[in-house]
């Protein structure tokens, strides 16, 4: 069982297997807010209108991104209708395609046992396979970084013939011209830096002339430009606000209200790793050794592509987890090649650390609820995702236990399958297991109590609050009241858009006047002081969160 990597027959079922696993888990789960919600809406939002140069979020100009992702999305519901699938098919296609790419990249470069290793890898990493099943932007930026690395590492190799070498240049560039599309700037000035950074560490400057520097130029501002312009001249407060306030003020001022201390992302890479953390340190020193006779150093471009990454964003005064997704092909790379030479014992460690974080499961899955639960009535949600934590615990605990097994009896190929299979069956059960909090969270039920009371013309509020994923399943935009918040560039633009307090009551009462209905999305403290003010009001639909009434 040491030749795994050799069987096509196999390769070809556990692909099938895997693909098959991967996009149904696309559709099991509601769209939980805010990002899930708010990136669906978004295409929603432009499908309907048919404005594929301005993007909106409820109507208003919402330019914190830019569009690939809302682009892909919205053709997804143009193809498929609108769905939860639908929503994240995207960002399934990017995580997916980041593990048959890195796969493919590692096997041209390294060989097919540790193309057949870093498939796996990825594919099993916690915070890959859980960022490919949630509709985010990260996982878009990282699917396109990783077509730019892989598409450099293949290029760049040696022996690479100069149409080959050409060709694979042309597809970093176009990786990096997707990047920006997905997330801006650090598409192009992440590359760039750690090409800068291996040139010189490995003192390799000849790399500077077979980037095809003219041709490749060419290409990304043909991909990455005509947008920018066209939503510039459209727009003219938009370049401002993306290029000032959402890059350089969001990386080095706290206006966002996103820091963390420095060692955030190191912290994340702890569980975001399993169940390969055990090897991961001795992956990355092994990377930095220089691989003797040769001119391009692979391993090498991948640690600077890992660590420095990390570093920038630790860097940043703004952090959020997604941040640090584009590491992990680089990791995924350098564990597959370390891997096809690991001791035993080492080998060993990774499965006992993930035998121990299944007993940690065990031990602190009865203490989840006191630990996570925010009101008391949802208490019985979280209950219901106790056992789906268990499995997954008792998964990666007895996962760990055979890998161990297999370690020891030396089969190599076996023992990282199986902590692979253990690893991405753990994460699904997780997700899976979240759906009725998740759905509560969403407020899918109150929008599906909504909708056979909204006519077309039926004007909806939301007070207070506005509720990411409830606009998406109620398949319309709402009025705002008395809230700004991430709205605020694009209200300061159309400030009609959101109205006041008291403009709220005195339309709520005049449309009660006139018998027009209208419905109102609410939190628990809106719902009592509106109640003070005496407003006509019912109660159509509540839950923990909010509450949902109606004028009539």
């Amino acid at each position: 069982m040491n030749d795994l990597y050799n069987s096509k027959k196999f390769l070809w079922s556990l692909l099938a297997a895997f693909t098959l696993v991967w996009l149904y888990m696309l559709g099991v789960r509601t769209l939980v807010p805010p990002d899930e919600g708010r990136y669906a809406e978004m295409a929603r939002e432009m499908w309907a209108t048919g404005d594929w140069i301005t993007t909106r979020l409820n109507g208003i100009k919402y330019f914190e991104k830019p569009p690939l992702q809302t682009w892909m999305n919205a053709l997804s519901f143009g193809a498929f209708g609108l769905g939860e699938w639908q929503a994240r098919l995207w960002t399934g296609l990017c995580g997916l395609g980041g593990v048959l790419f890195t796969g493919y990249a590692a096997h041209r470069v390294f060989g097919a046992r540790a193309g057949f290793y870093a498939a796996l890898v990825l594919g099993s990493s916690l915070f890959w396979v859980a960022s490919g099943q949630i509709n985010s932007l990260d996982m878009s930026l990282s699917g396109m970084m990783t077509i730019a690395l892989c598409a450099m590492l293949i290029a760049q190799r040696d022996g690479a013939a100069p149409a080959e070498r050409r060709n694979w240049m042309l597809a970093c560039w176009a990786g990096m011209a997707l990047a920006v599309l997905a997330k801006g700037l650090i598409g192009l000035v992440l590359p760039g830096a750690v090409l800068t950074l291996y040139s010189l560490l490995s003192r390799d400057f000849a790399i500077w002339k077979r980037l095809h520097l003219g041709k490749g130029l060419l290409l990304f501002f043909a991909i990455a430009a005509p947008w920018f312009v066209l939503v510039g001249l459209k727009n003219p407060e938009q370049p401002h606000f993306f290029f000032i306030h959402e890059h350089w003020e969001r990386f080095f001022l706290k206006t966002h209200h996103r820091e963390g201390p420095w060692y955030y992302f190191l912290l994340l890479l702890l569980p975001g790793l399993m169940p390969w953390l055990g090897l991961a340190p001795q992956a990355l020193f092994s990377g930095v050794r220089r691989t003797p006779g040769a001119v391009f150093q692979p391993r090498l471009m991948l640690v600077i592509w890992m660590v420095f990454i990390t570093f920038f964003f630790s860097y940043s005064s703004s952090k959020l987890p997604g941040y640090i997704l584009p590491v992990f092909p680089a990791m995924a790379m350098l564990l597959a090649t370390y891997l096809e030479s690991a001791s035993r014992l080492n080998r060993s460690i990774a499965a006992v650390l993930l035998i121990v974080t299944g007993v940690a499961g065990l031990i602190a899955m009865p203490h989840m609820v006191e630990m996570s639960v925010r009101h008391p009535d949802e208490r019985a949600l979280l209950e219901a995702y106790q056992p789906w934590v268990l499995t997954a615990a008792i998964v990666a605990a007895a996962g760990g236990a055979l890998a161990l097994l297999h370690a020891r009896q030396l089969r190599r190929d076996l023992g990282v399958l199986t902590l692979a299979i253990a690893g991405f069956a753990s994460v699904q059960l997780i997700l899976a297991g979240f759906e009725p909090y998740g759905n509560m969270r969403a407020g899918k039920a109150l929008a599906l109590k909504m909708l056979p009371e909204l006519g077309p013309d039926t004007r909806v509020y939301s007070v207070g609050t506005y509720e990411q994923s409830m606009t998406f399943y109620l398949g319309r935009t709402v009025t705002l009241v008395d809230y700004w918040d991430e709205f605020t560039f694009g209200l300061r633009q159309q400030p009609e858009l959101s109205i006041p307090m008291q403009g709220f009551v005195e339309q709520w009462n005049h449309l009660s006047a006139q018998n027009v209905k209208a419905m109102a999305i609410l939190s628990d403290n809106s719902y009592e002081a509106l109640k003070a003010r005496g407003i006509p009001m019912r109660v159509v639909a509540e839950d923990t969160r909010r509450i949902v009434i109606t004028n009539r």
